[in-house]
């Protein structure tokens, strides 16, 4: 059974930066078609800030280009998300994704929280 869990959120000041990590277990990351960060904010739909597919593209959402990276460990399991320059709209909780065989899973999610 796959599991995704989320770590690394918290507060940091405008400009600082976060590394979030999503660990996989039930199966290797590197098989699932493709592994993303969404986030979410109360009283708006989850949007996708990044994705890493199988082959190792990447994609990104407008807000963050530039200042997110998505990346792929093999080794650990994990897909990692790094934020710099954050703002505070980048505040919201950050959940982690995943898609195999037609199969959505999602991780129980990590607060993120940008103080201006």
């Amino acid at each position: 059974q796959v599991q995704l869990v989320e770590s690394g959120g918290g507060l940091v000041q405008a400009g600082g930066s976060l590394r979030l990590s999503c660990l996989a277990s039930g199966r290797r990351i590197f098989s699932f078609s493709a592994v993303g960060w969404y986030r979410q904010t109360p009283g708006k739909q989850r949007e996708l800030v990044a994705l890493i597919y199988g082959g190792g593209s990447t994609v990104y959402a407008d807000s963050v280009k530039g200042r997110f990276t998505i990346s792929r460990d093999n080794a650990k399991n994990t897909v990692n998300l790094e934020m710099n320059s954050l703002k505070t709209e980048d505040t919201a909780v950050y959940y982690c994704n995943s898609v195999a065989a037609q199969l959505n899973y999602w991780g129980q999610g990590t607060q993120v929280t940008v103080s201006s």
